[in-house]
């Protein structure tokens, strides 16, 4: 990325580094999810009875990894923007299709309102639809990728219509 002004290579300058501090951060959040995982599991298996996880027990325990997960989830989106100084529509997408995949494991359907699941399946679909979308298309939305995945899913015949030919050939050129 060419940069013609100071104070924007300086500005960047600062916002990569608190990407990489984000980074860090986010290691030591995983570590410690991981470590509230183990000990969660621990509990559960000492209390009475012993060695004995009920259901209501590994719905905690799976929210408890899959919240690790998610964090996982959110350090690749760091380091990916670290490499490639743009956000992935697809990774994020996917972060997110599992942040509200666990909010739906854990829920406790008997204190819910169905107002409340309706938002829910609502929000479930919408994440979901975009994310096909996104892989479908195999849309990448960083400077100059947009036209040139226009370009190459409309020589596939994903996407038809007059407006891209143009782009096509501006991006073969």
């Amino acid at each position: 990325m060419e940069i013609q002004e100071p104070m924007i290579g300086k500005l960047q300058l600062v916002i990569n580094w608190s990407v990489r501090i984000l980074g860090l951060l986010m290691v030591f959040v995983i570590i410690m999810g991981v470590v509230d995982v183990g000990w969660t599991v621990y509990q559960k298996l000492m209390a009475p009875p012993r060695f004995i996880l009920t259901i209501s027990d590994m719905l905690a325990t799976f929210g408890a990894f899959i919240a690790v997960l998610i964090a996982i989830e959110i350090f690749i989106n760091i380091i990916v923007y670290l490499k490639d100084d743009v956000l992935h529509v697809k990774i994020v997408m996917a972060t997110a299709l599992m942040a509200i995949s666990r909010k739906v494991i854990i829920l406790d359907l008997d204190n819910t309102e169905p107002a409340y699941l309706w938002g829910i399946a609502a929000i479930v679909m919408a994440v979901s639809i975009g994310y096909w979308l996104v892989v479908y298309y195999n849309l990448e939305f960083s400077t100059g990728a947009y036209k040139k995945t226009l370009a190459k899913n409309s020589q596939k015949g994903n996407i038809s219509s007059g407006s891209e030919e143009t782009e096509v050939e501006s991006v073969n050129k």
